[in-house]
């Protein structure tokens, strides 16, 4: 039966209904495919209490940021990068952050390292440019002289190239728009991690704003993709980077990532399904263990040390450039081209209409492409120089990729959500957040609440379904609120 009023004593019996559904528990993460991997992420969940789902993350991005750009991988349609982007969707206090930083440690230990050489190496350049620069000055006044400015200019052709400053240490940014990332490509390493634990404040950021979502969007995935960076600067040009790779771990709440996976513009580039997304269920309440074993201090130092070497080694770079990567190429072993192609017709077969991968076909179609970059991750971790993937490893990539389709799946399922439940949502979280009152009426909503709720329509139509799902009680024409009788007016429902 269809009401316009709630009564008090209906919401205490039954209490507000969720808007949008709850969502099915995934299955386990599949921790015994990590390989050699599974160690050092097991030690990880044994330190932190956190789901292993966030622990893997972690180590699948970070392994991936070290062995990107030895290697691309052989798929079903030629070459890609061994470059993972992940997403973790977790709640705050889900140590989501401590996994991340346990198993970064090597890679901030590096990064420190880094900067004190190039501290030291930038200070001698900016020395030299200084003197380089008034040499040339200095030259170029005796070339205006008739009496020197044969020898002059004879002097100025045999200069060399003006000293370069060293590249950037840095091997990660948390927040950058695509143009910062590109000025960190053309000064910096051409293996890059975008790594954040606020991955809210990226996707909400400027970044991700109405005006600059298409092209973030568009520019992440050509380097997901391994395309080069087209930069055009006011000042400076058109250029183009060539042989660059990026790996991410983006980690955020459900709140800040719900939007985004409805998204038609993310979803219709198939920005989000290049990302190995997962939501793991909560372990806050569970955590009551005290201590660890000792031996995962063990294991992370071991894994620490490992990392730091991996991002020591010299990278293959084209020749005549200092950081334009030429990575080599790591093919499929017989059996492993056999297993991929398997998964790829299996997966390709359930997205025809009416089958079980129909509505997600950006994550699916790309799966087995997922599915080699594991496997190439897995065995460049093993060996930087390797030149082939193993069928076993090959066999634990696909159930991996297999996990993180069925999370796709499982999150697709929560994200459909119409614009009228998505502005009603909002303006429920904003009642109980930002309204002082328990009462309230149209026109404060109008006056003060969220920016995209300030027509009467949408407001209208917003409270009526906050009113029908037990979160506010219209209240009675002519009930007086501050000082007033309205003809409408609500009571806000807080739980």
């Amino acid at each position: 039966m269809n009401i316009d009023v709630l009564h008090p004593q209906e919401i205490q019996i039954e209490g507000p209904q969720p808007l949008v559904r709850e969502i099915s528990q995934g299955v386990a993460y599949p921790v015994d495919a990590l390989g050699p991997l599974r160690e050092v992420v097991e030690a990880v969940a044994d330190k932190t209490q956190a789901p292993v789902a966030n622990a893997a993350q972690s180590a699948l991005s970070v392994t991936s940021l070290a062995v990107q750009g030895f290697a691309d991988v052989e798929t079903l349609g030629g070459f890609v990068p061994a470059s993972l982007f992940c997403l973790t969707i977790a709640k705050s206090g889900e140590r989501k952050s401590g996994c991340d930083k346990l198993l970064m440690a090597g890679l901030r230990e590096y990064e420190s390292n880094q900067s004190l050489e190039y501290n030291a190496e930038a200070a001698a350049a900016e020395a030299s440019g200084k003197l380089y620069d008034a040499r040339e000055a200095r030259l170029i006044r005796e070339a205006s002289s008739s009496s020197k400015a044969t020898a002059a200019l004879a002097d100025l052709n045999a200069m060399p190239p003006r000293p370069e400053m060293p590249l950037s240490p840095n091997r990660t940014a948390t927040d950058p728009t695509f143009e910062g990332l590109a000025k960190l490509y053309s000064h910096g390493h051409p293996a890059l991690g975008l790594f954040t634990d606020e991955g809210g404040a990226f996707f909400g950021g400027h970044a991700m704003n109405s005006d600059n979502r298409l092209k973030t969007c568009a520019g992440l995935s050509g380097l997901w993709d391994g395309s080069p960076i087209n930069r055009t600067r006011a000042g400076d040009g058109a250029s183009t980077l060539w042989g660059r790779r990026l790996a991410s771990h983006m980690m955020a709440q459900p709140i800040a990532v719900r939007p985004l996976l409805a998204d038609p513009v993310a979803s219709g580039q198939g920005f989000l399904a290049r990302f190995l997304i997962c939501e793991p269920q909560s372990h806050i309440g569970y955590r009551t263990r005290q201590g660890y074993n000792p031996a995962s201090d063990a294991t992370l130092s071991r894994f620490a040390s490992k990392l730091g070497e991996y991002l020591a080694m010299d990278m293959p770079l084209k020749e005549g450039t200092r950081n334009q990567l030429e990575p080599s190429r790591i093919t499929l072993s017989e059996n492993a081209k056999a297993l991929l192609e398997l998964y790829y017709q299996t997966t390709e077969i359930a997205q025809r209409p009416g089958a079980d991968l129909a509505h997600v076909t950006p994550y699916a179609s790309k799966s087995a492409e997922q599915a080699a970059r594991i496997a190439a991750v897995l065995t460049l971790w093993g060996d930087p120089g390797a030149v082939t993937v193993a069928d076993n490893t090959m066999k634990d990539a696909i159930t991996l990729a297999q996990f993180y389709l069925s999370e796709a799946v499982r999150l697709a399922d929560a994200a459909v959500v119409s614009d009228k439940i998505e502005q009603a949502e909002t303006l429920r979280c904003w009642l109980l957040e930002s309204w002082p009152d328990d009462e309230i009426i149209p026109n404060d909503i109008m006056r003060c609440g969220p920016n995209s709720l300030r027509e009467t329509d949408r407001v209208k139509d917003a409270m009526k379904i906050l009113a029908n799902h037990g979160w506010v009680v219209v209240l009675p024409a002519g009930f007086v609120v501050k000082d007033k009788a309205r003809k409408l007016a609500y009571r806000i429902v807080r739980v």
